[in-house]
């Protein structure tokens, strides 16, 4: 038998995740304009099963459904996204009523089931009209952020106790413009820089826009990974050091610190960037973090060692010429996207955060934290025993609370996600839901790990 896991604080919030574009379907229903990811998944090649996201999981029209789940769950919180070409079809301009309509009912829906809505303004899905005109490598997307989240605010804030303004920066500016993986589809390596300070910029204005309409509990997501070192020559340390300024402080630093770690790398930069970073660096009432797992970088192998290289971020493979190599972490049980579980990995985040920041460290909410495993149902009892997923976030909170234990200001878990779903360039091929959902019926089904982590929740831990 497991040992029990640890007492957490009270008042500690347990919560469920998901993102509009990966649920909602009803991609051109009541007035909504196409975003960067419709346009990335109806090229040819893009998805890897094929897929698209026209239906989804049908959460647009299946909300009350899915939020009976999350209430019988027992969660304190849902952190969903807002579609911003939903309520704005061109990304600025004109506000689409019924757009702005859905996300109304939807957060009635959750206050009257007890759950608090935590809305992020934006996860990836930018609308096509801004993109087309240069997406976040243009600094007017910024402060049409700014517009829209005054938009949401005013229409939202009276019944929002908690608001995100951007998902993963990180992930849009490497995988999305660096390496063309994910929408826009952009292969521009070091010269997707700008997009990542223009997200930034949007953040500090989007922090200036909510509050100023009345918003509280303003934080941001943003993806963290420990960089473990590959080897103990001078290219190893300088290649992981590299890789962590790119990944890690390129986002925390700005936010955290108000200045860019590296000076070299502020100068690559546009715009007036000291005037940026006063509003980047805005207070944030709360730190938001999305953990998955370690990355173990060193140099660049050579030709004849390739083989010995995983040379991939999150299974995607990377160009040759990069000043670093991602290795595989050996050891470890992979999930089915073959990312390592490495539970300790979070304590040893939230601990590495603590140091580089100290007092300016906000408290913190771990807004994802979830694992792909794609377990469906027996077809005599229809259960669906997802073992592995509860082995997965049993750790993961076992190491939360050990993190805490030694000082971590941690408020919040966020479990990834509450339904399997559209997972991006993936397709359905990767199942992270609590709940299952059979796509071809979009019958909803608890897992094991719904009812573990119901029972955590319910034990006051």
């Amino acid at each position: 038998m497991t040992a029990p896991v640890p007492a957490f604080p009270p008042g500690f919030l347990w919560g469920v995740s998901a993102s509009a574009f990966q649920i909602e379907g009803s991609l051109t229903a009541d007035g909504r304009g196409p975003s960067c990811w419709d346009a990335f998944t109806a090229e040819r090649g893009r998805v890897k099963d094929g897929s698209h996201a026209g239906v989804a999981t049908d959460h647009y029209r299946r909300y009350r459904e899915d939020v009976a789940l999350m209430a019988e769950l027992g969660v304190g919180a849902y952190r969903f996204s807002v579609s911003w070409s939903r309520v704005l079809p061109d990304g600025h301009g004109r506000v689409n009523a019924k757009g702005l309509d859905f996300y109304d009912r939807l957060v009635d829906e959750l206050c009257a089931s007890g759950i608090a809505p935590v809305p992020t303004l934006f996860h990836w899905d930018t609308p096509l009209a801004l993109e087309k005109g240069g997406g976040w490598l243009d600094r007017d997307t910024a402060e049409r952020f700014a517009s829209y989240a005054s938009v949401v605010a005013e229409r939202l804030a009276d019944r929002v106790p908690m608001w995100i303004t951007i998902n993963e920066p990180a992930e849009v500016t490497l995988l999305g413009y660096g390496l063309g993986e994910h929408a826009p589809g952009r292969s521009l390596v070091f010269d997707a820089l700008p997009a990542a300070h223009h997200q930034l910029l949007a953040h500090g204005m989007g922090v200036q826009a909510l509050r100023a309409a009345g918003a509280r509990q303003i934080g941001i997501a943003v993806s963290h990974s420990p960089v473990w070192t590959a080897g103990d020559s001078d290219g190893d340390r300088e290649a992981a050091a590299l890789y962590d300024t790119l990944t890690n402080r390129l986002f925390a630093d700005p936010l955290l610190t108000g200045a860019y770690p590296d000076e070299g790398l502020a100068a690559l930069l546009p715009g007036p960037v000291a005037e940026d970073l006063k509003t980047i660096s805005a207070p944030l009432d709360w730190y938001g973090v999305n953990y998955y797992n370690p990355m173990l970088v060193g140099a660049p192998q050579p030709a004849a060692d390739v083989s010995a290289s995983s040379s991939s971020f999150g299974g995607i493979d990377l160009p040759a010429d990069l000043p670093f190599d991602i290795r595989q972490i050996e050891g470890r049980e992979r999930t089915d996207f073959g990312w390592p579980v490495v539970p300790d990995g979070l304590r040893e985040l939230l601990a590495t955060l603590r140091e580089r920041y100290g007092d300016r460290l906000p408290p913190v909410y771990i807004t994802e934290n979830g694992c792909s495993y794609g377990d469906g149902p027996d077809p005599e009892t229809g259960r669906i025993d997802d073992a592995r997923r509860i082995a997965y976030h049993d750790g993961h909170v076992r190491a939360l609370h050990e993190a805490m234990a030694e000082g971590a200001d941690v408020r919040g878990y966020f479990i990834w996600s509450i339904l399997d779903n559209f997972e991006w360039a993936e397709g359905y091929r990767q199942r992270f839901g609590l709940v299952h959902v059979d796509y071809e019926t979009l019958a909803r089904t608890p897992k094991e790990s719904y009812g573990w982590y119901r029972d955590l929740i319910k034990s006051g831990r």
